[in-house]
């Protein structure tokens, strides 16, 4: 249940990958909150794609999609995107059937690209939470992206100039996508948690041997009710 709440939790983690929605939500879960991770239902769902090419894990999935310059990119982002939708409509119709079911949700990066009216599912069903990075966190990210390929759906982003590598492409681009997700996961979102602010939270765990998965459901609660908003009880339906 919610902090000061009886009504039952239901949250979604939102934000680019790196930005610590897996790290978060296990944190949640830990303190007894049942989760489920968007990339491995699609790791799942893509299996006998990814096993043909003997691909595994989530860095499989990269490997299986590759570098947004190859010929089969587009075909296996398609792909990778209906595979993303048909799992998280699983999810909401269990949330919808179920009112009493709690749930963790760490989503995609890709999440906001499900279409319109699955997004207004989504915040009608869950309370969503966007972790918000820094300029001197993104650049962080790109790095990341460049050294150990995630799945990313560039959606038309990915734009090579004359007699640019493919390597030098995503590092120009990266940052545009980032900006442009930045907006999408804000309106998405019910309240925005700093990704550095959280890093409190964090340091208590490793120091103190704190659970901090209330403490994160307890920022959440106060971010909300200092913007005048609905409480997550309330939000998340």
């Amino acid at each position: 249940m919610w902090p000061y709440s009886d009504k039952p939790v239901r949250l979604a983690l939102i934000g680019m990958s790196g930005s610590g929605k897996t790290y978060w939500a296990k944190r949640i879960a830990a303190a007894g909150y049942p989760a489920i991770s968007c990339d491995t239902e699609i790791e799942d769902r893509l299996r006998p794609h990814l096993e043909a090419g003997r691909h595994s894990g989530i860095n499989g999935v990269a490997a299986w999609m590759g570098w947004p310059d190859r010929a089969t990119y587009a075909e296996r982002e398609d792909a990778y995107l209906a595979e993303e939708i048909g799992a998280l409509d699983e999810v909401l119709n269990d949330l919808e059937k179920n009112h009493a079911h709690e749930l963790i949700l760490d989503t995609s990066g890709s999440v906001i690209y499900a279409g319109n009216h699955l997004l207004g599912r989504l915040r009608k069903q869950m309370l969503v939470v966007h972790l918000a990075t820094t300029t001197r966190e993104q650049q962080l990210l790109v790095r990341r992206y460049l050294e150990d390929p995630k799945p990313v759906l560039w959606r038309g982003a990915f734009r090579p100039r004359k007699g640019e590598t493919p390597h030098d492409t995503v590092a120009r681009c990266y940052p545009t996508l980032i900006a442009a997700r930045r907006e999408s996961y804000e309106t998405l979102a019910h309240c925005s948690l700093s990704v550095s602010d959280l890093r409190g939270l964090s340091l208590r765990e490793r120091t103190h041997g704190e659970s901090i998965g209330r403490g994160f459901l307890e920022k959440v609660q106060k971010r909300l009710e200092r913007a005048g908003k609905r409480s997550p009880a309330d939000t998340a339906q």
